[in-house]
């Protein structure tokens, strides 16, 4: 097993040093890369060391890797993920709890835990990690960083450990609003020159009802402030209008996306778990017994919804239009909280029920670090039509930070 170094986030699994490859507009940044994406002749965990332990290291860089690279940025390290990046609290039994840089005392945010805590605590001006279930935006909520979950499929996933195709995706989590947005920019290749101008941002009142009082209130607060600065309205709006069907945001887009992912799940690295049988922490393991348990047939029909919804969510969005919500209903849970079902599920359902919104729309997502509730970092995010990233970065730029 590798040593880790010794660094204030608890997040390095290994640090490096790797030199831009040439000049470019990420010159003098640097960055660190979540342990489930391949950096050339280091094994790569994914958050396992059964799995590293089991593979070769990768001859190549991932190809998103080499971008960044080629962009003028300074690779300092591979840092922890969640255990096979299955995870929302970013507590590893293998490999420990990274730091929380804005709150010590509770946890990172998962599945780019590492990331997140390499970050917040000044090792690196941003980290490349993933996004499926929210792994980029609840540790950007929890941890008071800028995040970024871009349109399905926009950056490369060559040289990314499988994990969910039909929702993963690469992302970034920066320090500051300008870095993502540079960084973005070059992971996408963007080539836009004009793009439509932000006119209408709706808020999705059931993710509001989802958050705590405390996180309402400084919501409200929020966008008053963003009224007041930038003279847009702010008009609340129900899934099911979104939809055009009586539908909850929970029964339509947390169910069905949950069983997609399961389903993908069982066959990319479920196979290799049961064929190999290798040692899994403790809450990983209770979380894979449902994956064992699961009834892919049954769930045939919420799976072919997560189409349906992907159809109509999109059919709602104009090119001048955002939406906006809590990134997150709740603060970061203390440390070593999450030690009974009850606690689990308090922070998980509500969670997962608005980190779905985008993912079984294949939607991009920045979350803001522009709320602070109890001492406590929440982000507030802003999401617009598939593949509108570079509009969404554009429109986010726009607005008083």
């Amino acid at each position: 097993m590798p040593k880790l170094a010794a660094d204030a986030s608890l997040g390095l699994v290994e640090q490096l040093d790797l030199a831009p490859l040439r000049e470019g507009p990420l010159d003098g940044l640097r960055f660190t890369v979540k342990d489930n994406i391949d950096i050339a002749g280091h094994k790569t965990s994914y958050g396992s060391p059964a799995w590293r332990d089991a593979h070769p290291a990768p001859a190549h860089n991932a190809l998103c890797v080499d971008q960044l690279l080629g962009a003028g940025a300074r690779c300092v390290g591979k840092v922890v993920a969640d255990e096979f990046t299955y995870s929302l609290d970013g507590e590893s039994f293998h490999f420990g709890t990274p730091r929380n840089g804005k709150a010590p005392d509770r946890v990172p945010g998962g599945s780019s835990s590492g990331s997140a805590a390499s970050v917040s605590n000044g090792l690196a001006d941003f980290s490349l990690c993933t996004d499926a279930g929210g792994s980029i935006r609840v540790p950007a909520s929890l941890c008071g960083l800028w995040g970024m979950r871009p349109s399905l499929h926009r950056i490369s996933e060559a040289g990314v450990l499988p994990f969910q195709p039909s929702v993963s995706t690469v992302g970034v989590l920066a320090d500051r609003s300008d870095v993502l947005d540079t960084t973005m920019r070059v992971l996408l290749n963007e080539r836009t020159s004009s793009l439509a101008s932000l006119k209408r941002i709706f808020v999705l009142q059931d993710a509001l009802d989802l958050a705590d009082a405390a996180v309402q209130e400084q919501f409200r607060g929020a966008l008053e402030r963003l009224v007041s600065d930038t003279g847009i309205d702010f008009v609340p709006i129900r899934f099911s209008e979104i939809v055009g069907e009586p539908c909850a945001l929970q029964a339509c887009n947390l169910n069905a996306l949950r069983d997609l992912q399961t389903a993908e799940f069982q066959s990319t690295v479920g196979n290799w778990i049961e064929a190999l049988r290798p040692e899994l922490g403790f809450t990983f393991a209770m979380a894979y017994g449902n994956v064992q348990k699961f009834d892919r047939i049954a769930a045939l029909d919420n799976i072919a919804r997560c189409q349906r919804l992907f159809n109509q969510i999109n059919a709602f969005f104009a090119p001048d239009t955002i939406i906006c919500f809590p990134t997150t209903p709740k603060i970061a849970p203390k440390k070593g909280s999450l030690n009974t079902l009850e606690a689990v599920m308090d922070f998980y359902d509500p969670t997962m029920t608005v980190t779905a919104f985008s993912g079984v729309a294949h939607l991009p997502e920045v979350s803001a670090p522009l709320m602070t509730v109890e001492g406590c970092p929440v982000g507030l995010s802003f999401v617009a039509g598939h593949y509108r990233d570079e509009f969404l970065l554009n429109a986010v730029r726009e607005l008083p930070h």
